[in-house]
């Protein structure tokens, strides 16, 4: 028996291997030409390694002719290779001739055999896979303007008569395949029986997201598609239209929350996660949640959920997936791997978004040394991955560095960047001192992102600082002079709003500008008072400020907002933070008592007797 012979000329090491074959090698070349088969030798030329097929080839790959080639022989390759290239008449997925072709060559391989087939009806890639399965490890170009499928249908063997796999309609949805085709084999003979045929559900709230034909015999009527593509690619294409009226921003994104938290917890983290991607412009389509025990080191949560969620977001043609928590840089690759959707998390929304409201030098450096510092450890090899990192959302502000760029280059941005920073520190230094010797004391306000801030500031300085009702709208510190009746001046600050686990890189990068609250003579910690979380925002703030050596600066807290919120819990909130003062930014009226808490704490009487009198 050929096989037992050589398979007992395997010794598991080399050693072992040069131990026994070495008096056999005469034999062995013997043997070899009696039977045909080739041998080659190993590195130092002394020793053969047996084998029945050809060593891995070291030429360029064939032309048209990818996957499970190992072991294969010549005129398998040949045979397979002839496929690439091959037309289909139009109207069927797959000619008679070319299915018999493929159950032959399966049959002979033992390997299921796939061919991918554009619209024309051109095989444009022939993909050998193994017994059980096929991986698809490259795609040809998708058909150009096609937004719903992509163009390609994919006809596959089955060797053990078995109809479509979950893998292959995972496939048909994740790579918006025109059909998936399943040729089922008679185990016995090899020869085809059956024909199945899988489209996508046009539904974008179908269950499940296929439409799953029964298998039918090999006949020229099973195999004819009928005008089903052009149909199915109509019904998708008016999907997406009323999807995209329903819509107004860049992007469309699921966002995604995937933690050991309790489901209230991860309800909040969302709603935050909504009002970041608002604040970038962004349509939030939908939410998914998931509670596990612990993170999937590799796609924080199981494949199989993965897959599950990315069908998902193409159903609903979603072209973003946000996470809420932040992806690993070896999960990112691994996720993005998977689909050709973008897919970022909550620090890249972030960092987007302050990309997008930087305007000052100071900000715009603070940003792009942000954003290079979170790129560079998600740096990989594969560019279709990185690439839908690095345009449009998630990928703002440093426009010129993509994935071609090393990163060492990328390293040698972030050496220079921060060498301007600190020069930037020390112009900052000495506009400070300029501040200290003019004698006026400094007011800084404070708060959560949103919470009406620069609405306070342009009412109390009769300013026309942009306000917005989004996350982050001032990123740039914005100072103005406050002039009191009695001619008494003021420097009020605006600075970034705080929020929940600010990136690590982005508050490292806007260290500098937080050290202007060193200065201040007073803090002013505006909240607001109409947030279902108030109080929770109240406790982050307060965190922060410890975090940053901050908490030992006299702080005023202000409830703004207070024209939505009803008097019961005005009262509630006076009883919880005695001294705290509470205003609308929208009613100067309401502004006047705050500014006689001002004067008195930086001019005159202590604050206390001032918040007492005057907080109502």
């Amino acid at each position: 028996d050929r096989s037992s012979l050589f398979d007992s000329l395997r010794p598991s090491s080399s050693l072992g291997r040069e131990r026994v074959l070495k008096p056999f090698i005469p034999a062995i070349d013997r043997i070899r030409r009696s039977l045909r088969l080739r041998v080659w030798y190993n590195e130092n030329n002394r020793v053969p390694a047996v084998s029945r097929v050809s060593p891995p080839a070291k030429g360029p790959p064939i032309s048209g002719l990818t996957g499970n080639l190992t072991g294969l022989k010549a005129s398998q390759i040949k045979s397979l290779s002839r496929l690439h290239g091959r037309r289909i008449s139009p109207g069927l997925w797959i000619s008679p001739e070319i299915a018999r072709q493929m159950a032959l060559l399966s049959h002979e391989t033992g390997r299921q055999i796939a061919l991918l087939i554009t619209r024309e009806g051109t095989v444009a890639l022939v993909v050998v896979g193994t017994a059980r399965d096929i991986f698809l490890s490259e795609l040809p170009p998708s058909r150009s303007g096609s937004r719903s499928l992509r163009g390609l249908r994919m006809v596959h063997t089955h060797l053990q008569g078995e109809g479509l796999s979950q893998d292959d309609l995972n496939d048909l949805a994740l790579l918006r395949f025109d059909a998936m085709v399943a040729l089922q084999m008679n185990r016995d003979s090899g020869l085809l029986d059956r024909v199945s045929v899988a489209t996508i559900n046009p539904d974008p709230v179908g269950d499940p997201p296929w439409i799953v034909e029964a298998p039918r015999p090999i006949t020229p009527e099973s195999l004819s598609s009928g005008g089903r593509i052009e149909a199915l690619e109509e019904e998708l294409s008016r999907s997406l239209s009323a999807a995209m009226k329903k819509t107004t921003g860049q992007e469309r994104a699921l966002l995604v929350s995937v933690s050991p938290d309790a489901l209230s917890d991860q309800e909040d983290a969302l709603a935050e996660l909504s009002e970041l991607a608002r604040s970038a412009d962004v349509d939030v389509l939908g939410v998914v949640r998931q509670r596990i025990a612990r993170y999937h080191p590799t796609t924080l949560m199981s494949v199989d959920r993965i897959k599950s969620l990315l069908i998902h977001a193409l159903q609903v043609h979603a072209t973003l997936i946000i996470f809420e928590q932040e992806l690993s840089p070896n999960q990112v690759r691994k996720i993005a791997e998977m689909t050709e959707l973008k897919v970022i998390d909550r620090t890249q929304l972030i960092l987007d978004i302050f990309a997008r409201r930087a305007h000052s030098r100071d900000g715009k450096l603070q940003v792009e040394l942000a954003q290079l510092k979170y790129l560079l450890p998600r740096l990989f090899e594969r560019s279709t991955a990185l690439s839908r990192l690095t345009g449009g959302i998630g990928g703002r502000g440093p426009g010129e560095t993509r994935l071609e760029e090393d990163r060492r280059r990328v390293r040698d941005r972030i050496a220079s960047l921060s060498a301007r920073l600190r020069h930037l520190e020390v112009e900052r230094s000495g506009r400070k001192s300029r501040r200290r010797e003019a004698a006026l004391p400094v007011v800084s306000l404070v708060g959560y992102t949103n919470v009406g801030k620069s609405t306070l500031l342009n009412r109390l300085t009769h300013s026309a600082v942009l306000v917005e009702d989004k996350m982050f709208a001032t990123l740039d510190p914005t100072t103005r002079r406050l002039r009191f009746p009695r001619e008494r001046e003021i420097i009020l600050t605006d600075t970034v709003g705080f929020i929940r686990d600010l990136p690590a890189d982005l508050r490292r990068a806007f260290m500098a500008t937080f050290d202007e609250l060193r200065d201040a003579d007073l803090i002013v910690h505006v909240t607001d008072a109409s947030h279902p979380q108030c109080e929770l925002m109240i406790e982050r703030v307060e965190t922060i400020l410890r975090e940053m050596e901050l908490h030992r600066i006299p702080t005023l807290l202000l409830f703004n907002k207070c024209d939505r919120i009803p008097p019961e819990t005005r009262r509630m909130l006076a009883l919880r933070y005695p001294g705290a003062v509470f205003v609308s930014a929208l009613d100067p009226e309401s502004l006047r008592p705050l500014e006689r808490i001002l004067e008195g704490r930086l001019f005159e009487k202590p604050l206390e007797s001032l918040v007492a009198g005057g907080s109502d």
